[in-house]
């Protein structure tokens, strides 16, 4: 498949509407059904004390009183053999109506707590097989962004939301998620923390944010962190705390109109390359890793372009230095990591060619 050929439409099965699918469930079928049957045997009460003669009003509440086991006394006395004959059986199928709702109710209750377990269960198997997975800490406005933008990009992630009517909302998008505070450890590793790759720490408090860093650096030394930032002072302490990168929306925002009231053509072209919706250009980087066949070769001998299609943007070396723009006479070495520009085809070419990461 090219670039520019569009991918099969994936087709989904439909999805029951809410309403449907609440009603689906066993234990509350039941339940309706309790309901009605409750409302026929009192039907069925009212019907016969009035056909004895006895007011509408003066009828439902014997029935009441009667098929809720309340113990008043009756309001008539039940002198004749049809009256007590009558109220026995409304007792029982009174009592029969009320057991069996009652238990639709205390199975409904465990229904859910049943279905609830499972698909934790369900989903920290899942979690438990991810490796190189990305966890957001925050699903608000800038985290469900993320999410989508991963989504687009099929990288798997997990999401860790404190409220749990928007943690329904993330699993109901299809979407991993655990419901806890991810300023603790233990939800941190039920995310998966020890075989993630990158944690990404947008909350809208800034103090959140350093905690979540602070406590992913000692969980895992390893990992990649980064923060959301708000105020100017947040970055310090996120560097501090161990935070890799740091992203202040608002800086971004502000940088970017300036961009474009003073270079909009430049704005332009890092929209061509970013947008995916637009083309399918993107920028890469890879690792130049032991055995791979660009080690101790220059740019311009490995023909990267003529061969895969990619273009070379930059150069970063092992000792954190930055070669940009480059000649092509740059020898690469082990540790090095290259940026590349190119289709997102060619990016997989090079990808298929040189094996790098």
């Amino acid at each position: 498949m090219t670039a520019d050929t569009p991918p099969a439409p994936v087709t989904t099965p439909p999805t029951p509407a809410p309403g449907r699918r609440f009603l689906s469930r066993l234990g509350l079928r039941r339940m309706l059904y309790g309901f009605v049957a409750i409302l026929i045997v009192a039907c069925y009460g009212v019907a016969g004390y009035m056909g004895m003669g006895w007011s509408f009003f003066d009828a439902i509440y014997q029935v009441v009183i009667t098929i809720s086991g309340v113990g008043f006394g009756e309001v008539r006395p039940l002198v004749s053999t049809a009256a007590r004959v009558h109220t026995m059986m409304l007792i029982g199928a009174g009592t029969l109506t009320y057991a069996f709702t009652l238990g639709a109710f205390v199975q409904l209750l465990t229904e859910n707590e049943i279905l609830g377990y499972l698909g934790r269960q369900r989903m920290q198997k899942q979690i438990s097989h991810l490796t190189g997975h990305t966890i957001i800490a925050g699903y608000g406005r800038v985290g469900a962004l993320v999410c989508d933008e991963l989504v687009a990009r099929d990288q798997p992630f997990v999401v860790i939301e404190l409220d749990p009517e928007r943690s329904a909302e993330v699993r109901a998008l299809g979407h991993l998620c655990v419901t806890g505070d991810a300023t603790e450890e233990k939800v941190l590793v039920e995310a998966g923390l020890e075989h993630a790759r990158v944690i990404v720490s947008v909350m809208p408090s800034d103090a959140e944010n350093v905690f979540i860093t602070l406590t992913a650096r000692q969980a895992c030394a390893e990992i990649t962190i980064i923060a959301r930032a708000e105020q100017t002072g947040t970055p310090r302490k996120l560097r501090q705390a161990g935070a890799n990168h740091i992203v202040m929306p608002a800086a971004i925002g502000a940088s970017r109109i300036v961009s474009l009231l003073t270079n909009p053509g430049a704005v332009e072209f890092a929209e061509l390359v970013t947008n995916r919706s637009s083309v399918a250009i993107e920028l890469d980087e890879v690792g130049i890793q032991a055995g791979s066949r660009l080690v101790g070769k220059s740019i311009s001998h490995s023909d990267l372009k003529r061969r895969t299609g990619v273009i070379v943007v930059a150069i970063k070396r092992e000792d954190g230095s930055v070669e940009f723009p480059i000649t092509g006479d740059e020898i690469l070495a082990i540790g090095d990591r290259i940026v590349l520009l190119g289709r997102a085809a060619n990016l997989q070419v090079f990808h298929r060619e040189y094996g790098m990461a």
